[in-house]
């Protein structure tokens, strides 16, 4: 399935940057590096022997003029990615998985224990893009995303019914924890002022 990361941000601020119609002068400073990225990344993709229809870069160029010509690909997706990025940080590795349909079994057994819908895990990481995108056409890429006002909701849901599940399930669950429980407690130790400048926790996989 891909690799998958987690990272907390202002989706507002990487938004902004999408559908500025006059950007200002920081505005283009990060398009730039966004423009590098997308551009290291069909590198990175070419040299695996993947040359896709439409390229990052050339994406990204189209998700900024709002004019998407392709119906289906990962590029678009890849291209959100690395406009997004810039704005957010704290990286959390939660590692490899092979099948997206394991999320689907974990949940089913956390609803068993007595968990709420949607707090589910799969219904999370697999929410989609903050704007619509072509679908990528395969199972990787994709993202999703989670307010982190609500972390710590997820965090006591999920530790209610730990003991009542398959040991194979709470280690998956105990990985995704680790993540959200620290943006919890990052949640609630930061003035109220500031809270909105880390409003999102984004999770992508490639």
């Amino acid at each position: 399935m891909g690799h998958l990361v987690m990272s907390t941000g202002s989706m507002r601020e990487a938004m902004r940057l999408l559908t500025a119609v006059e950007r200002t002068p920081e505005q283009e400073r990060t398009l730039a590096v966004v423009r590098e990225r997308c551009r290291t990344v069909d590198g990175r993709l070419h040299a695996q022997g993947i040359d896709l229809d439409v390229s990052v870069a050339q994406a990204l160029e189209e998700l900024l003029d709002g004019t998407v010509s392709a119906a289906q690909g990962p590029g678009y997706h890849h291209a959100l990615h690395a406009l997004i990025a810039p704005h957010f940080s704290d990286p959390h590795d939660l590692g490899d998985w092979r099948r997206q349909s394991w999320f689907w079994t974990v949940d089913e057994e956390l609803s068993r224990a007595g968990l709420p819908a949607r707090l589910a895990i799969s219904q999370i990481l697999m929410s989609g893009p903050p704007v619509r995108l072509p679908p990528a056409g395969d199972t990787t890429p994709w993202m999703g995303t989670f307010p982190t006002e609500l972390a710590a909701e997820f965090t006591a849901a999920h530790e209610a019914v730990l003991d009542r599940v398959d040991p194979e399930v709470r280690e998956t669950v105990e990985a995704f924890l680790k993540a959200v429980r620290f943006e919890a407690e990052e949640w609630a130790s930061t003035d109220e002022d500031r809270r909105p400048r880390q409003d999102t926790m984004f999770f992508w996989c490639a």
